[in-house]
């Protein structure tokens, strides 16, 4: 599934790392940055985190709510969160249902072999529930301007 610019953003119901359900229906009224991203603590994931971090008061004074995704356990959440106090919460999708609702679960390659994994891809959605950005190409290290261009 390819989600668009211009569509209703698929809602959803899943834990974050405290075992709390989030919905993406109870941020209706304000604008949402859902990030997929492939494996808490590894180098690229850590950078972009720390990034959306640093920049966390910016993006809330854009009225937006950080909403990050990995198929990573509660636990492995709760530990990256905690080593590098992250201020917005992790949705555990050990499952894949919110990858397979976001497209974000595809077939990769790396060094010539293929395998099954998360596509890193960032979306925005507007203050109604639509896809006003999809962010596929991430930086990284520079995220939070990526988003607040």
């Amino acid at each position: 599934m390819t989600i668009e610019i211009g569509q209703i953003a698929p809602d959803f119901s899943a834990k974050d790392q405290n075992g709390e359900t989030i919905t993406l229906s109870q941020f209706k009224g304000k604008k949402v940055v859902l990030y997929f991203y492939p494996r808490d603590a590894t180098p690229g994931c850590t950078a972009q985190a720390c990034d959306l971090r640093d920049n966390y008061q910016a993006l809330l004074d854009q009225g937006y709510v950080v909403l990050g995704v990995s198929t990573d356990t509660e636990k492995k959440h709760q530990n990256f969160i905690a080593k590098y106090n992250l201020p917005f919460p992790l949705i555990a999708d050990t499952e894949k249902e919110v990858h397979e609702l976001y497209g974000t679960w595809q077939l990769k390659k790396f060094m010539g072999r293929e395998s099954m994994g998360t596509v890193r891809t960032t979306f925005i959605i507007d203050e109604n529930g639509v896809i006003s950005d999809v962010i596929s190409k991430v930086k990284t290290k520079a995220h939070a301007e990526q988003i607040l261009k």
